[in-house]
């Protein structure tokens, strides 16, 4: 399938590829979302480096990154959000799928340095609202206060995953999928009839194509479709 005509997911702003901010540990040279070995993060901006403050999951976090950085691997390496994905690291796979401004976007494509000021949800922020899961640097969580989002307790009640790999990036562009059809954002499945602006109906052909973007290869499509049909009934 296509990608949804005007999905905030494909905007231009997602369209930097990510390869030289690797944070992955492997021999390929960079470490720390993209900071080569040998080199550290230092705590002031440098005309390398500058500081910005993400509002993740709820919480201000004031943080010097690296101007090769994507936002995956800060949120990866230097927050220890690990929920979001390293999949295929081009934009294509969904896996590091989060919210910026509530909108869905792959994360392995947006320079970190361009997200100040911006509000981002991870999948641990999904459950009991707003900044109710978190992770220090030391990699400490901090459980969530609170039931799940609905979108998880759906998904485990339809089973809708298997390795689980792809879920995190399922659910955040879920979350996105059904706040652009409440907004009136057509799809490429959209009946040309719908009157601008208005809700879109999610029907399972709405749902799949609007998490086109999303794979799972162990193939729980069906079952993901019948957990955003749950929540949205």
């Amino acid at each position: 399938m296509g990608s949804p005509r005007n999905s905030p997911k494909n905007s231009p702003k997602s369209g930097l590829n990510s390869s030289p901010a690797n944070g992955s540990a492997v021999d390929d040279g960079t470490a720390d979302g993209g900071t080569p070995r040998g080199e550290r993060i230092p705590s002031s901006p440098d005309r390398h480096h500058s500081e910005v403050t993400l509002r993740v999951n709820g919480r201000p976090r004031t943080l010097v990154v690296d101007h090769r950085s994507v936002l995956l691997d800060v949120l990866r390496e230097q927050l220890r959000l690990t929920g979001a994905k390293k999949g295929c690291d081009h934009g294509q796979c969904g896996a590091c799928t989060v919210l910026v401004d509530g909108r869905r976007v792959n994360s392995c494509l947006l320079p970190a340095v361009a997200q100040d000021g911006y509000d981002i949800t991870t999948v641990e922020g999904l459950a009991g609202g707003a900044g109710a899961a978190e992770s220090d640097r030391d990699g400490e969580e901090r459980p969530a206060d609170g039931e799940l989002h609905p979108l998880q307790r759906a998904f485990i009640d339809r089973d809708a995953f298997q390795c689980g790999y792809c879920t995190p990036g399922q659910l955040c562009s879920a979350v996105g999928a059904i706040a652009e059809a409440e907004s009136g954002h057509p799809s490429h499945v959209t009946d040309p009839e719908t009157p601008s602006g208005e809700p879109v109906p999610l029907d399972p052909d709405e749902i799949r194509e609007r998490l086109s973007g999303n794979l799972c290869r162990c193939g729980a499509y069906p079952n993901i479709v019948r957990a955003v049909e749950d929540v949205i009934r």
